[in-house]
C-alpha cells in the first residue's frame, strides 16, 4: 500500500473510533441510563477539558522529544482501555471521570492525525493542500461507517457503542507503528531559551493581532461544533413521543439520518482547496459561521414529515459549517507557523476550539436546557433550543465580518508545501 492509502486507513480508523460513540452516546444516557441533561453536558466538557493541554502538551512532545506516530499509538492504546471500561460504570460521577480519562487520549490525536500527515506527505514531496482534504475525507467516512454500524446492530443505546470504539481504538494503536517515522524537528537545539525548551514557541503566535482575533474566535465557533453532536440523535429520536411519527424511519434510524451531516463532510472537504484559494480564510470561516445559523434554525421547524426535508438540509449544511471551519482553520494555522512548531500550533489550534470552546458550549448549553428549555414534564423544547444555538451563532458571524481583518493572497496558501 502506498503512502497515500496508508494515510487514508489511518485517517478512517481515527474518525471511526469517534463516530462509534459520539452521535449515540446521548441514547444511552438517557434512555439506558436515565441521566439528568445537567450532567450530561459535563460529558462533552471532557473533550473540552482535555483539549485545554493535552493537544499542546503532546505537540510539544511530538516536537522535541518523541516521533509523533509512536506517541499517537501510546495515546490509542491507553484510551481504548478507557473506553472498555466505560460499560461498567453505574455511576454518573464515575461516567464521566472515565470518560475524561478516554477524552484526555482521545482528543490530542486528532491534532497529532493532522501534524503526522502532513510530516509524512511533505516528505514524499506531496503538495498537501491538494492531496491531504481527499484523504481527510475517508476520516469522515470512518465516522460515517461507525455510525451505521452502532444503528444497525442495534447499539445506539447500549454499552456496544463502546466496544466497538475501543476495538478500532486498539487496532490503530498497533497500525500506528507502522507508520513512516515523524521525528521531532526541535530535537537537539543548542542554546535555547526556557520557553523554546518547554516547546511553548507557538504561543508567541497570540501576539500577531490577526492570529490573535483567528483563535478567539474559533474559541466562540467552536463552542457551537459539538451541540448537534451532542443533541441531535436525541432531538430525532423524541419525535417517537409522538404517536403519528412513532414508526417513522427518522425514529427507527435516527442515527443513520444524522450520518447524512457527515456525508456531506466529505463533499464539502474537497471544496476546501478551491473555496480556501479563491475566497481566502475570512470568506471561509463566515461561510461556516453562516452555514451553522441554518444548520440550527432548520433544525427548529423540522419534523419527520412534511417538515423532513429541513432536517435532511440541516444535515447537508452542516458539511460546510464544520468543515470550512475545522480543516481550513488547520490549514491556516499551517500557513502562519514555523515547521518546528506545527505539532504545538496545531494543538494550540484545537485546545481553543475544543477545549475552552467546547467546555463553554457543552456546559452552558446543559444549564440552560436543565434551566430553560426543559417542561416540567422533563421533556426538551426543542425549537426554542435550536432557535437560540441559531441566534448565537448569527451573532458570532457578525462580529467577525466586523472584528477580523485579513486581506487575502493566494499565493500565501502555498507556503503549506514548502
Amino acid at each position: 500500500m502506498g503512502i497515500k492509502g496508508r494515510l487514508t486507513l489511518f485517517n478512517f480508523l481515527q474518525f471511526f473510533i469517534w463516530g462509534a460513540w459520539l452521535i449515540t452516546i446521548a441514547n444511552y444516557w438517557f434512555g439506558n441510563k436515565g441521566w439528568s441533561p445537567q450532567e450530561f453536558g459535563a460529558v462533552f466538557s471532557t473533550m473540552g477539558i482535555s483539549s485545554l493541554f493535552m493537544p499542546t502538551l503532546t505537540g510539544i512532545i511530538a516536537d522535541r522529544w518523541m516521533n509523533a506516530e509512536k506517541l499517537y499509538g501510546i495515546l490509542h492504546l491507553l484510551g481504548g482501555a478507557a473506553l472498555l471500561y466505560l460499560p461498567q460504570v453505574d455511576d454518573p460521577t464515575l461516567f464521566i471521570t472515565v470518560i475524561l480519562l478516554a477524552m484526555i487520549c482521545y482528543m490530542p490525536t486528532i491534532a497529532l492525525m493532522n501534524s503526522i500527515s502532513y510530516t509524512i506527505l511533505k516528505n514524499h514531496k506531496y503538495d498537501v493542500i491538494k492531496v491531504f482534504p481527499p484523504i481527510r475525507v475517508w476520516g469522515t467516512i470512518g465516522f460515517i461507517a461507525a455510525m451505521w454500524v452502532t444503528n444497525l446492530t442495534g447499539s445506539k443505546a447500549t454499552e456496544n457503542q463502546f466496544y466497538i470504539g475501543a476495538i478500532a481504538s486498539f487496532i490503530l494503536a498497533a497500525y500506528s507503528f507502522t507508520m513512516p517515522a515523524c521525528k521531532p524537528q526541535n530535537n537537539g537545539q543548542k542554546n535555547t531559551s526556557l520557553v523554546e525548551t518547554l516547546g511553548l514557541n507557538a504561543f508567541k503566535l497570540f501576539k500577531n493581532r490577526k492570529m490573535a482575533l483567528f483563535f478567539v474566535f474559533s474559541m466562540f465557533l467552536g463552542a457551537a461544533l459539538q451541540l448537534t453532536n451532542m443533541y441531535g440523535d436525541t432531538f430525532l429520536s423524541d419525535f417517537g413521543k409522538i404517536p403519528e411519527y412513532a414508526d417513522s424511519f427518522v425514529i427507527r434510524y435516527s442515527t443513520i439520518i444524522m450520518s447524512i451531516s457527515q456525508i456531506s463532510e466529505t463533499l464539502f472537504i474537497l471544496a476546501i482547496p478551491f473555496f480556501l484559494k479563491k475566497f481566502g480564510i475570512k470568506k471561509v470561516m463566515l461561510i461556516s459561521m453562516v452555514a451553522w445559523v441554518l444548520r440550527f434554525g432548520l433544525f427548529a421547524y423540522g419534523d419527520p414529515s412534511g417538515g423532513l426535508w429541513m432536517i435532511i438540509l440541516s444535515c447537508i449544511i452542516y458539511g460546510m459549517a464544520f468543515d470550512f471551519f475545522n480543516i481550513s482553520g488547520s490549514l491556516f494555522v499551517e500557513t502562519q507557523c514555523d515547521p518546528s512548531i506545527r505539532s504545538s500550533a496545531q494543538g494550540l489550534f484545537m485546545m481553543m476550539t475544543n477545549g475552552f470552546g467546547a467546555i463553554v458550549g457543552s456546559w452552558v448549553s446543559g444549564i440552560i436546557i436543565g434551566e430553560f428549555f426543559t417542561s416540567n414534564e422533563g421533556n426538551f423544547i426543542w425549537m426554542d433550543i435550536w432557535n437560540t444555538f441559531a441566534i448565537y451563532s448569527l451573532i458570532i458571524a457578525v462580529l467577525f465580518a466586523i472584528f477580523f481583518k485579513h486581506k487575502h493572497n493566494p499565493e500565501v496558501i502555498d507556503k503549506i508545501n514548502q
